[in-house]
């Protein structure tokens, strides 16, 4: 089992997760963070940590978003490491209570 961090982290970032993983698990991507499911020990630190609730164990991922589980294993081969908090995007407030962000991105 590992964890997913799903469609609430788009457009927000935030990154509290990041430091508190003790095996630095995180990628960064240009808009949202995925976990390498190589990496992470499930060890369940980083949930409390999101403040958008984006990030589910890989058995708890809705069923409408259990694609981002492939999408996190695919994008962790791609994106660099990320192991210190950054600030989030300049309109994470904007996008925090947007529920449906893939539509809301292709418009």
């Amino acid at each position: 089992m590992t964890f997913v961090v799903t469609e609430a982290c788009i457009r927000c970032k935030y990154t509290d997760c990041v430091d508190v993983c003790p095996v630095d698990a995180f990628r960064e991507g240009p808009n949202f963070l995925v976990i390498d499911p190589d990496d992470c020990i499930d060890c369940a630190v980083c949930v409390p940590e999101c403040p958008v609730s984006a990030i589910y164990a890989e058995e708890d991922v809705p069923i409408h978003q259990r694609h981002f589980t492939s999408l996190n294993a695919e994008l962790a081969r791609e994106w660099k490491p990320i192991t210190r908090t950054k600030a989030s995007l300049p309109d994470a407030e904007a996008w925090r209570e947007i529920e449906s962000k893939l539509v809301e991105l292709k418009r």
